[in-house]
């Protein structure tokens, strides 16, 4: 198990279980923010990345899950989007073929298609010079007309490329065949909480066992943050246990920044444990829902959230609440009370 004596990096550890990107939900969530925000509403789900949420700031779940405000895109989402569908896609590649250089070659293509879905992104590297107002703007990182990318798309590519090579120094795609990647995972708990999640690569064992893999962009967690990156893992190993009826063998998580891989055998009490932590969770996020109450709490990673012109801890306001808030009853007027 792999370890690093440095601090987590700091675009890693703010969604979820503490290691994506704001505002990304998994590798699934395109680069954070800079989407029409959907209509308010109740949470109905729970995935490991909005758990994340609310176990760091009740505030922000509020946010991002009932307010759903808009977030600006971050070049370190996007990146982390591109260097995970690069991983996925490299083994549609026969194994032989499943190299550095076709892998590298693969990261401006993937960066092409994430612009053609989201070409708001364009705003993070576009050069005041390439618009006639001199306003930010123009073509994908500074390319009207196409060419040559400005200097900091180029050296944002630079970076992907890299942290994709690095993948090779800590496992060989060409041994590998994952029976799933980008695997939609979704189960109903016995206590009527939905869970929710992507898995980045699922491989199977001829034995049957079950290997769990995540990847990260950002450096691997001191071990006193090992506990908080791993609970993403368990929370999938649950899912998969629920819906299969066969407990996973391995967690791993690959910390493509660092070069480190984190790896974790959960058992039986792990995940009932993990259970019973979200259903504490979900039980808190109704309660904070029904009475409106959602209490910010400031931390280390309060320097990089979107919403702190809306925040309290700031001197923000929160917008209205949009949800009906249930009054509770005095104990004296409580069905059922005496008198």
């Amino acid at each position: 198990m792999g370890t690093s004596a440095e601090l987590p990096d700091t675009t890693e550890a703010a969604s979820g279980a503490g290691q994506e990107a704001p505002g990304q939900e998994a590798a699934g969530d395109v680069a954070g923010g800079g989407r029409e925000p959907a209509m308010p509403g109740a949470p109905t789900s729970l995935s490991p990345s909005r758990a994340a949420d609310f176990m760091r700031c009740p505030l922000l779940y509020r946010f991002r899950v009932i307010d759903r405000l808009p977030e600006k895109p971050s070049a370190a989402a996007a990146k982390g989007t591109v260097v995970h569908a690069v991983l996925e896609r490299l083994f549609d590649e026969p194994a032989e073929r499943r190299s550095v250089p076709r892998a590298r070659s693969l990261v401006v293509g993937e960066w092409e298609r994430l612009l053609a879905r989201r070409p708001e992104l364009a705003e993070l590297f576009a050069r005041p010079e390439d618009t006639p107002d001199g306003e930010p703007g123009g073509e994908p990182g500074g390319e009207p007309g196409g060419g040559v990318p400005g200097p900091e798309l180029a050296r944002w590519l630079a970076e992907a490329e890299a942290l994709v090579e690095r993948w090779f120094s800590l496992e060989d795609p060409s041994r590998l065949e994952p029976a799933e990647r980008e695997l939609f995972v979704e189960t109903r708990l016995a206590s009527g909480l939905r869970l929710r999640g992507i898995i980045d690569r699922v491989d199977v064992a001829p034995t049957g066992d079950v290997r769990v893999v995540d990847y990260k962009t950002g450096k691997a967690p001191r071990p006193e943050y090992a506990a908080e990156a791993l609970f993403q893992m368990k929370f999938y190993a649950l899912v998969l246990w629920r819906l299969r009826g066969r407990m996973p063998r391995r967690l791993q998580l690959v910390y493509l920044g660092s070069g480190d891989v984190l790896t974790h055998d959960p058992d039986e009490r792990d995940l009932a444990a993990v259970e019973r932590k979200l259903l504490a969770l979900w039980r808190a996020i109704n309660e904070a829902t029904e009475s409106g109450d959602w209490r910010p709490r400031r931390g280390p990673l309060c320097g990089w959230c979107d919403f702190q012109a809306h925040c309290p801890e700031y001197g923000g306001t929160p917008p209205p609440y949009p949800l009906v808030v249930q009054p509770r009853l005095p104990l004296d007027d409580a069905p059922g009370s005496d008198g």
